[in-house]
């Protein structure tokens, strides 16, 4: 399998299908790049080169125990986007991928990405502080990290089962491979990986990085979206984002990518 070593020696895993455009995809807590699997074959299959990356700790790459980060997440992403030589690429990131490519883009992107896509993504910062009054309090991921203690296998059932794709909704109607998809990626991944993740995700800060891109961006989110509420994300990235294109769909849950995929590519 392929794998990029990064400087601190985590090794990383990516996949490399096709010729032609690339396209850069980066996943969502816990999961792994199997989780755009879907988009993956759908545009290889129109010409692209598509890339998918494990995050550290994350799906088949190295469970180290430290690095649990953005700064690390989009270092790690530029290791593998040197080793490939991408240029003109187009970053795509889903929930915390889209916080890993908004900070990647600034710090490592310059004359490599053309274009970025923030999908049901967390910037620009999700827990409440003074200056984020309108966040989710801390008590909420305290929560998270409460669950994935006690029974990491449990918790992240009841999470592909419930919120993420919508299925607690009123007349939703569960897709088991789909949750069960879900549980196989979040167990292939280490759990102080995927612990200390919801800090990374939920604390870090992108107003400063969302300003200074300069790319197109389009910011996608759903209405309905339980996990990373778009009142308090997506518009609040496309009003400091410079050149955003803003896409809000009725009713689409979080993991939209895969219930809408039809839509969504």
């Amino acid at each position: 399998m392929p794998y990029v070593e990064t400087e601190d020696g985590t090794q990383i895993f990516y996949k490399d299908w096709g010729q032609g455009k690339p396209i850069v995809f980066h996943h969502g807590w816990p999961l792994s790049a199997d989780d755009w699997d879907t988009q993956m074959l759908f545009f290889v299959q129109r010409g692209y080169r598509v890339i998918g990356i494990d995050r550290r700790g994350h799906g088949r790459s190295g469970q180290v125990s430290g690095g649990h980060d953005m700064d690390h997440y989009a270092a790690d992403a530029a290791a593998v986007v040197d080793h490939l030589a991408l240029r003109d690429a187009v970053h795509i990131g889903h929930s915390t991928g889209g916080g890993e490519v908004t900070r990647y883009v600034p710090r490592h992107g310059k004359g490599r990405v053309a274009k970025a896509v923030l999908m049901s993504a967390v910037p620009p910062i999700m827990v409440k502080t003074p200056n984020n009054s309108d966040g989710l309090p801390i008590e909420v991921f305290d929560g998270l990290r409460a669950g994935l203690t006690d029974n990491r296998a449990q918790f992240y059932r009841d999470v592909a089962s419930g919120p993420f794709y919508g299925f607690n909704r009123p007349g939703a109607k569960p897709l088991e491979g789909v949750i069960a998809n879900w549980w196989r990626q979040g167990m292939m991944g280490g759990a102080k990986a995927h612990y200390e993740g919801i800090k990374a995700y939920s604390e870090t800060d992108f107003t400063e990085d969302l300003k200074v891109i300069a790319v197109p961006t389009l910011v996608m989110h759903g209405d309905d979206v339980q996990i990373v509420p778009y009142k308090d994300a997506a518009l609040f990235s496309a009003k400091l984002l410079n050149r955003a294109t803003l896409n809000i769909y009725p009713g689409f849950p979080h993991g939209m990518l895969t219930t809408h995929a039809d839509v969504i590519n």
